[in-house]
């Protein structure tokens, strides 16, 4: 997965844990091991389960996450955070640990679909990505899934032909008409 290799998505996390982040620093809390737990509360469509997706692009975001100068200076402008955090973030790469359930896994609310161990600052920072990319990514899938699923119940002529059709135009797989499973022109 290439996001972008010359983006940096540092500032992507909220503000609130920069801040936190600045409060565990001064009092000393940095190098605290801390666990969190990602998961969902219901599913959207009320469909049983949902698919997990979205670890390649969070994993990537992790091993890529630090602060440039630009960084560093905007944050000095706000005047909010102590110059030994700055100094902090400077040299910042995740050094935690992060469990996940394979891409494609059907996951099932209020169970962990990640779990992140962390010093607390890492941890306090990687937070708001990998719940966005995580939920975002699983919603597609998810979609995806089901409307692959409906497609197979409509499989039959004439109905489809037309669910045929469709499935191409969503560029989801499995038809049994084979004028239909020919790339369309």
């Amino acid at each position: 997965m290439d996001i972008n290799k010359n983006a940096n998505l540092s500032m992507l996390c909220d503000y609130y844990e920069l801040t936190m982040g600045n409060g565990y620093f001064v009092q000393g809390m940095q190098d605290r091991i801390t666990y969190f737990d990602i998961f969902f509360r219901s599913v959207p469509d009320n469909g049983g389960f949902a698919i997990a997706a979205g670890l390649e692009q969070a994993i990537e975001y992790v091993q890529q996450l630090h602060f440039d100068e630009d960084d560093i200076a905007y944050l000095r402008s706000r005047k909010m955070f102590d110059e030994g955090f700055l100094q902090y973030l400077r040299g910042f790469r995740f050094t935690g640990d992060i469990w996940a359930v394979p891409e494609g896994t059907p996951i099932f609310p209020r169970e962990p679909i990640m779990t992140v161990r962390a010093p607390a600052i890492q941890a306090q920072l990687v937070e708001t990505f990998l719940l966005l990319t995580l939920n975002h990514q699983s919603l597609i899938a998810t979609k995806a899934n089901r409307v692959v699923r409906a497609a197979r119940f409509w499989n039959s002529a004439p109905a489809g032909h037309r669910a045929s059709m469709q499935r191409l135009m969503a560029h989801a797989p499995l038809t049994s008409a084979a004028a239909r499973a020919r790339p369309v022109r």
